[in-house]
């Protein structure tokens, strides 16, 4: 079978325009976000402008977290740096998911309104933060961190970029080592309840709660609409409560989405490919045209 899975978004223009070959893609179900300390009061890689430890945690305050989000040109991500195959979003999970809410609208770029925000929480001149990253697990991971690393820098943050292997990043991350760092969560149950209970559920590894919630955040309001969601059979009930949490964790900071990436696979002419969110590639997926 002549096909290729996961072109690399370099190559996708090129091969786009070749005459031999069929591009097929997808919106995936997998979030690309960056994660935030707001457990400790005093963060290991945030400093002043100088580079000395801050005594008080800046990303604790929500203010500052919506200053990061609203710093970060999504659209410029998708176009520059993903070459067309992100979404950019402010959901967990993808349009049509169940959990899906229509009030969580993608963040504009405002880097003026960021500012703004940055000085009410009384970080006039902004901070110096070290952004952890894999650099070998997601499409073009420690790309886009460098691009968002530029993108605070215009409203005061200093950035410092450290990329490693995802099985160094995943060892280090789980432990809460870092300040800040990108991960991306696919949700292969079809619902935000996956996403929810991993990464935004206040951590507890008996309950299975904030399995990958590396950024330690913690709401009981969205735990307690997770677990009632959770022992609720009926699908409109169930729904309402999953965008309920969905709204008070994204709105109050506890990640920061970027976009769902887009699956490609491109095959030769005369052959398609039933394309799948969930980013498999399954043989009997693919048909003569």
């Amino acid at each position: 079978m002549q096909a290729i899975e996961n072109v690399p978004s370099a190559d996708i223009g090129k091969i786009r325009d070749d005459p031999r070959v069929a591009v097929i893609s997808r919106i995936s179900a997998r979030l690309i976000f960056f994660y935030l300390d707001q457990s400790r009061d005093k963060s290991p890689f945030v400093t002043d402008k100088s580079g000395a430890p801050l005594t008080k945690n800046p990303l604790k305050d929500l203010k500052v977290r919506q200053a990061l989000s609203m710093a970060i040109n999504r659209d410029a991500i998708k176009d520059h740096v993903m070459e067309g195959l992100s979404e950019p979003t402010n959901n967990l999970v993808p349009l049509r998911f169940f959990g899906f809410s229509p009030n969580l609208k993608t963040i504009k770029y405002d880097p003026e309104g960021a500012k703004k925000l940055l000085a009410e929480a009384g970080y006039p001149n902004g901070f110096g933060l070290t952004v952890h990253t894999p650099n070998n697990r997601y499409v073009n991971d420690q790309k886009i961190v460098q691009t968002v690393a530029q993108m605070w820098s215009k409203i005061g943050i200093d950035v410092k970029v450290e990329g490693m292997p995802m099985a160094v990043y995943a060892t280090r991350a789980s432990k809460a080592e870092f300040s800040a760092g990108l991960l991306g969560w696919l949700a292969q149950t079809g619902e935000s309840s996956s996403p929810l209970r991993s990464l935004l559920a206040c951590h507890d590894a008996k309950a299975g709660f904030g399995t990958f919630n590396w950024g330690r955040y913690c709401n009981p309001k969205v735990d307690e609409k997770l677990i009632q969601a959770l022992s609720t059979l009926d699908d409109k009930a169930r729904m309402g409560l999953l965008q309920e949490a969905a709204e008070l964790a994204i709105n109050d900071g506890g990640i920061i989405p970027l976009h769902n990436q887009v699956s490609t696979w491109a095959t030769k002419k005369g052959l398609t490919y039933v394309a799948r969110s969930d980013e498999l590639t399954n043989a009997y997926g693919f048909e003569p045209q």
